[in-house]
């Protein structure tokens, strides 16, 4: 027999009824029934349920295991009686008597306890990770992100990609993010950086002639963490592809993501028409550029009904140029207790509140109720009720300013609107593709233009469209949203170094720095680059929806915490004076 095992823990039913066995696994919980000891034997496969009676050989060792410990047992399988057989799980109609049991690795006292589902604080949880990795929950989560990236790659591997590495140490390069810094001990005061993402190489690749690229990429970035986001390392489905357009891409990716979703999705319907929808559409229908469309709610520009009316305020707002007055639809919001709380909601978030109309009953049939039904009138109050197609029982919020300034909230509240209405349907995957992003933001405070999105974009309507004003600039870029959550993100590059150089020239970068900065995309270009497109979708991301999660970190192995730091292995650390030393750096105390 096996030194440690003849079965695991998931495999015996009534078929090994007679068998000596061996089991090897962890403590899951000990029971006394009378002098009977009763263990639930866990491995990584399952459980399965062994006992012991005094007349076993191995009752006085029983005794003395506790929870977590690791054991070998050697028994008889037996059927459980009828009465006893326990159908949640696989070998729940048999049991294992005990005649002979190892101390594989004892524990000692347990900071948090695997069996059952107690809440224990993240510093405790990430301290003691490989304690917390063995609770069902996550086990269960770390195995569906390993069986949806093996899912990933072989639907890849169907559409023609073949899976290439690229380099983990690189220079550094603008994705948007902070770099991790490696000093190199070679070249003194030099450094490598750790890459954001693989976006520079993989385009060098197409330029290399490999058509269809793709990796599980792990990125870097720097970032202040999220409860969707970690705040130092992530992977990605990362692709690339030549001689494509926008579309491309869009047919190429759709089967690969809706397929995953429809595996791992536990049934819930996956859409199946992505709609595209431009930036600033989704900005004004939805306030966020990653939309939740199971919520059916959008908003609408309603600033004609209130431009010279009687309600002061939304009315001295038009005057001035850039200011809109948005609408929020709330179907069976129509009391006056929903919109006195959805109003404190706004003030809450940072506005003065937001203004209201709700239909209800009236001694004529329908009446308008609210301070802006009064200060605007019959007329443009049904006005406002026609193009928003509300009746009876139903309400409408309302926002103004400069959009910039309100959208945010108005996406906020869209939610919230969505949810305490059950509006929101919880058992779908809906996905959109956000098309049209901007290439150029302004800062509000230098003024200064700068990338919105990726740099390496193609803009649409090639270097004619960089002769104008840079901030009606639009690129081929375009994210993946589902469910409230950017999935993907990906462009169409720019691959002309003529159109390159002017695109950087806009967000103040000189050819000489664009050439300092990325010579080998630079020089690559030079010598027959192919159009070329693609994208990245965070499986992180993808996994957490998949698992229903609402926080990165639980499908996440060995996550940071919420500060950037490894508990568990004890990082950031401090260097040595020799590590120092070997690599030319001081490390200087902030003031």
């Amino acid at each position: 027999m096996h030194a440690y095992r003849s079965h695991t823990c998931a495999e015996l039913n009534t078929s090994h009824v007679g068998q000596t066995v061996r089991l090897s696994g962890w403590v899951h919980r000990v029971r006394d029934h009378g002098g009977i000891l009763f263990i639930d034997l866990r491995d990584h496969f399952g459980v399965t349920q062994v006992l012991a009676d005094p007349d076993s050989p191995a009752f006085a060792a029983v005794e003395k295991v506790r929870s977590e410990w690791c054991i070998r047992i050697d028994g008889e399988v037996k059927a459980r009686d009828a009465s006893l057989v326990n159908p949640k799980i696989p070998t729940g109609e048999i049991e294992v008597f005990v005649r002979d049991l190892e101390v594989l690795g004892a524990a000692e006292e347990l900071p948090l306890m695997v069996f059952g589902d107690q809440d224990y604080p993240e510093e405790t949880r990430l301290r003691y990770r490989f304690l917390d990795l063995r609770r069902e929950k996550l086990q269960r989560n770390i195995t569906l992100r390993s069986d949806v990236i093996a899912s990933i790659r072989r639907r890849m591997w169907d559409k023609g990609f073949r899976e290439y590495q690229t380099p983990i140490i690189t220079a550094s390069s603008p994705e948007g993010a902070r770099d991790f810094l490696v000093p190199s001990r070679l070249h003194p005061g030099k450094f490598y950086a750790l890459p954001q993402a693989p976006q520079i190489f993989k385009q060098l690749i197409m330029v290399s002639g490999f058509d269809r690229y793709f990796q599980i990429a792990p990125c870097f970035r720097d970032e202040d963490p999220r409860a969707d986001r970690s705040p130092t390392d992530f992977y990605q489905l990362d692709m690339e592809m030549s001689f494509v357009r926008q579309q491309d891409i869009f047919d190429t990716v759709q089967p690969v993501i809706q397929g995953i979703f429809e595996e791992f999705g536990k049934g819930r319907p996956v859409d199946k028409v992505w709609p595209h929808i431009a930036y600033a559409d989704a900005l004004k229908w939805y306030g966020t550029d990653k939309p939740d469309l199971r919520n059916p709610i959008k908003m609408q520009d309603v600033s004609e009904h209130f431009r010279g009316s009687g309600f002061a305020i939304f009315a001295n707002l038009l005057e001035h140029e850039g200011n809109e007055i948005r609408a929020i639809p709330a179907p069976g919001g129509g009391s006056r207790k929903f919109c006195d709380r959805m109003n404190a909601y706004a003030q809450s978030q940072g506005l003065p509140g937001m203004g209201y109309i709700f239909w209800r009953d009236g001694e004529d049939g329908m009446e308008a109720a609210g301070p802006l039904a009064k200060n605007i009138g019959p007329e443009r109050t049904d006005a406002i009720r026609h193009q928003m197609k509300l009746g009876k029982g139903d309400a409408v919020f309302f926002l103004g300013g400069k959009p910039e300034d309100f959208e945010g909230v108005a996406g906020r509240a869209r939610t919230v609107i969505g949810e305490e209405l059950g509006l929101t349907d919880h058992n779908r995957f809906a996905f959109c593709w956000i098309v049209d992003f901007p290439m150029y933001e302004k800062d509000a405070e230098t003024g200064r233009i700068d990338f919105s999105h990726n740099p390496f974009s193609m803009p649409q309507g090639g270097v004619e469209a960089l002769a104008g004003d840079p901030l009606k600039v639009l690129g081929y870029q375009y994210d993946l949203a589902c469910n409230g959550y950017e999935l993907i993100s990906g462009a169409i590059r720019n691959h002309k170094p003529e159109i390159m150089f002017k695109a950087f020239a806009l967000a103040g970068y000189a050819v000489d720095e664009v050439r300092r900065r990325f010579p080998g995309l630079i020089n690559a270009f030079r010598f027959g680059a192919p159009p070329h497109g693609g994208c990245a979708a965070g499986i992180d991301r993808m996994v957490m929806l998949l698992a229903d999660e609402a926080n990165i970190r639980e499908v996440i192995m060995f996550p940071m915490n919420q500060r950037a730091e490894d508990l568990m292995m004890g990082a950031p650390s401090e260097p040595t004076a020799e590590q120092l030393m070997d690599l030319s750096l001081r490390v200087v105390p902030r003031d």
